[in-house]
């Protein structure tokens, strides 16, 4: 069909064009919008400026295609072959191109908003200062694209590969990036502001001064990253792999960061009030100084060495532990969750659930915190719900009694100082439970339930990883074990062995494993 005879027919008013073949065909400004193009062959056609609005070009082959200018605006192009086709400041607003083949395509400036890519391979394409805002990427291929300064803000990129891909001055801002393939990408200066990078894999990409501000990225891989100058404040790093990394003047203030595994990276310069030092594995960590300033201006400097990093970080999380003798069943679990949600009303200490975890003999309740010095207060308060509180609690007070009693001339200025801070945080505690005592219907969940009446011990374990039995119940470890003997089954009692009681020595040795602000 020659092209005249294709516009006769449009223009009166035929919409049906497919499996046409116009292979280098001259078609610069056509007017085809809402024209069925599906399985057309428009191969190394010049199709500039034309308008292809609305229009069907699903499985169209557009191999080496001029489309620089033309208007493509919800338009279908699933399936479509647009290998290195030249789409230059095309409007693809809209458009569908699910498993579009791109191929070193070329889509400078280009308008991609609210268009669905996913799955399309636009490997080693040019979107230099393309729009894609609210742009569906997800499983698309873009290893080796390069995307400098385009703006991708509030788009899905999940499970993209971008290897390799040029992001420099990208805006990326809130969007979706979780799983995302990026090694060795290049995001330097990269608006990444409220972007989810969680569980990407970042090894060897270079962030250099890149903006991260409230980004997730939890179980990221950041492994060899450079993320010198980049500001992280308030960003989510639990549990990232940042092995190697460069955080080199970085903006760490106020991240959250427990679990994370610093081992070898640079942390010279680094801002980093407000954000945790527990719970973070600094092996072989090279830092020179640290700026402690609330605002990142050096006013507060920190000089570090090898030997001061130790003692600076401390990779384990103090946690209050509650082992309940007997496995956790669903209406214990119910009970549980509902009188700590009661208690958290009171104290909000208990804001945060404890982690569960349940065999075929016991249950080990564990509460997580950010300091030393809430360890006994919070053993005082999370017992509550169990028969063996106030046992537990007295214990607590007894501890609390023989560190006070002790002459402050024997002690180092340290613990003198970490036992007052002990005694003024139990203190309100016991107030606050005495508060809670005068509300009879607040343990109404756990009444007539065996697995609060069953034997506890409960531990502490500090910033240095010191366990210290606070109470253990005569019974706890108790098991009865039925054996046959001729013809009738016989009860044992199996003890295991319990902890001795602890010296002041003990005690004391204990809170010197405090980490220290």
């Amino acid at each position: 069909m020659i092209i005249e005879e294709l516009q006769e027919k449009y223009a009166a008013g035929e919409r049906d064009f497919t499996d046409l073949n116009l292979f280098e065909a001259n078609l610069t400004g056509i007017n085809l919008s809402g024209a069925n193009l599906s399985g057309v062959n428009l191969s190394v056609a010049n199709l500039s400026g034309a308008n292809l609005t609305d229009s069907n070009l699903s499985k169209a082959k557009l191999n080496i295609t001029k489309l620089n200018g033309a208007h493509l605006s919800g338009t279908n192009l699933n399936g479509a072959d647009l290998n290195v086709a030249n789409l230059v400041l095309v409007n693809l607003k809209q458009a569908q191109l699910i498993a579009a083949k791109l191929i070193r395509a070329e889509l400078i400036r280009a308008e991609l908003s609210g268009a669905n890519l996913s799955l399309a391979d636009l490997s080693g394409a040019s979107l230099v200062e393309a729009t894609l805002r609210k742009t569906n990427l997800s499983g698309a291929n873009l290893k080796g694209a390069n995307l400098r300064f385009a703006s991708i803000t509030g788009s899905n990129l999940i499970e993209a590969n971008l290897q390799g891909a040029d992001l420099s001055g990208a805006d990326l801002s809130g969007a979706d990036l979780s799983g995302a393939e990026l090694r060795q990408t290049n995001l330097t200066g990269a608006n990444l502001n409220g972007a989810d990078l969680s569980g990407a894999n970042l090894r060897w990409a270079d962030l250099s001064g890149a903006q991260l501000k409230w980004a997730s990225l939890n179980d990221a891989k950041l492994s060899g990253a450079d993320l010198s100058r980049a500001d992280l404040s308030q960003a989510n790093l639990l549990n990232a792999s940042l092995v190697h990394a460069n955080l080199s003047s970085a903006c760490l203030i106020e991240v959250d960061w427990i679990g994370v595994d610093l081992t070898g990276a640079t942390l010279t310069g680094a801002k980093i009030f407000g954000a945790s030092r527990l719970g973070i594995k600094t092996e072989a960590v090279s830092c020179e100084w640290l700026d402690l300033s609330a605002n990142g201006d050096k006013s507060q400097v920190y000089s570090l060495n090898s030997g001061k990093i130790k003692s600076f970080f401390h990779e384990t999380i103090p946690q209050v532990r509650i082992i309940v003798d007997t496995p956790l069943d669903t209406s214990s679990h119910y009970a549980l969750a509902a009188t700590y949600y009661q208690l958290s009303k009171y104290l909000p200490e208990l804001n945060q659930p404890p982690c569960i975890e349940v065999n075929s003999c016991r249950t080990i309740i564990s509460f997580q915190m950010n300091s030393d010095e809430k360890l006994f207060a919070t053993a005082y308060i999370a017992i509550i719900p169990f028969h063996d509180f106030a046992k537990t609690q007295e214990s607590i007070i007894s501890i609390m009694k023989i560190l006070n009693s002790q002459d402050t001339n024997y002690l180092t200025p340290v613990i003198a100082q970490t036992i007052r801070q002990l005694t003024t945080v139990l203190t309100k505690s016991i107030k606050q439970v005495n508060q809670i005592k005068k509300d009879k219907a607040l343990l109404k969940f756990c009444n007539g339930i065996k697995f609060f009446q069953t034997a506890t011990k409960i531990t502490i374990i500090n910033s240095s990883g010191q366990k210290f039995n606070l109470y253990h119940h005569p019974k706890f470890g108790k098991r009865i074990v039925k054996k046959v003997r001729r013809n009738r089954e016989v009860e044992t009692l199996i003890q295991l062995p319990q902890t001795e009681p602890y010296s002041i020595n003990t005690i004391i040795d204990f809170v010197d494993g405090f980490h220290q602000s």
